[in-house]
């Protein structure tokens, strides 16, 4: 009996009126609502027809606004290590196309493998093969929310889900923070399968990938030195979330280019200012 089959899971709807089952109803759905819009920056582009490599799907918000983009008519292969969040995954893309959008239980990385995993269940976007809880990595989530919360205080957005933190005073906000940091790294130990893209790419003779997404908590450059040289041309267009640990923004921005990628963009977000998260985008 599958995961799905144990529980009753919760679902929640977007701001785009499509619901989507879930972990646990929290800000980090809305969070990653919102990050999914930040991909679809600068000259990425997408049509009918296409395919898309979704790696590091998480509950599969991406595959889903990238299936409602292209009207239905597209091939994803969307993955996703760790098994509970995986269950979740299926279970919101089992409704659709299952010749052409496709749930992997895996994860992506630069050999073939079984490692463990940190998977955080209250925050499952920062579930990871790379665990962090010091405090220097929490101040860093903290000083992202500071903000953000206080972004959508100065702009007045009360459509923000997060507007109710911008109400609280700064003080009492720290220690509010604190709290869901708290509960935020909460951890487990899990087992995750990993594979090369290269391996997958001949396991379905995938031909073409015309956006390649890659969002894995510090895996990132993992990801990209699974890929053998023959498969490199087969993909168009790159967007990644990338931890800039040890210069890994320039690494990364030299080996696309060596790649053939002619144009390679780096991008932070005003709430991440400070922090080392970023987000890229290559063009062929």
């Amino acid at each position: 009996m599958s995961f799905t089959q144990k529980v009753n899971l919760p679902k929640v709807t977007l701001p785009n009126s499509n619901e989507i089952f879930c972990l646990q109803k929290n800000e980090e759905i809305f969070l990653m609502y919102e990050q999914v819009q930040e991909y679809f920056r600068h000259e990425v582009e997408l049509n009918e027809g296409d395919t898309v490599f979704d790696i590091g799907a998480n509950i599969g918000m991406f595959s889903l606004w990238v299936y409602k983009l292209c009207n239905k008519n597209v091939t994803i292969y969307a993955f996703e290590p760790v098994p509970q969040i995986f269950q979740v995954l299926e279970q919101n893309l089992k409704s659709l196309d299952p010749e052409k959008i496709k749930a992997v239980p895996c994860g992506i990385s630069q050999k073939s493998k079984v490692e463990a995993f940190a998977y955080y269940p209250n925050t499952t976007s920062i579930s990871t093969a790379y665990p962090d809880g010091s405090k220097k990595e929490r101040d860093k989530f903290k000083k992202a929310a500071f903000q953000k919360i206080d972004a959508i205080r100065d702009s007045k957005d009360l459509s923000s889900h997060l507007y109710w933190y911008a109400k609280i005073p700064q003080l009492l906000l720290s220690f509010v923070l604190d709290y869901k940091l708290k509960q935020a790294f909460i951890v487990e130990q899990v087992t995750c399968q990993l594979r090369t893209l290269s391996e997958v790419i001949q396991e379905y003779n995938v031909q073409q990938i015309d956006l390649l997404k890659i969002d894995v908590e510090k895996s990132e450059l993992d990801v990209l030195l699974g890929i053998e040289e023959q498969d490199w041309l087969k993909i168009k267009q790159i967007v990644l979330e990338v931890h800039d640990l040890e210069n890994r923004v320039e690494k990364i921005s030299v080996l696309l280019r060596d790649k053939g990628f002619k144009k390679v963009i780096v991008e932070q977000e005003q709430y991440l200012k400070g922090t080392d998260i970023c987000n890229m985008y290559a063009f062929r």
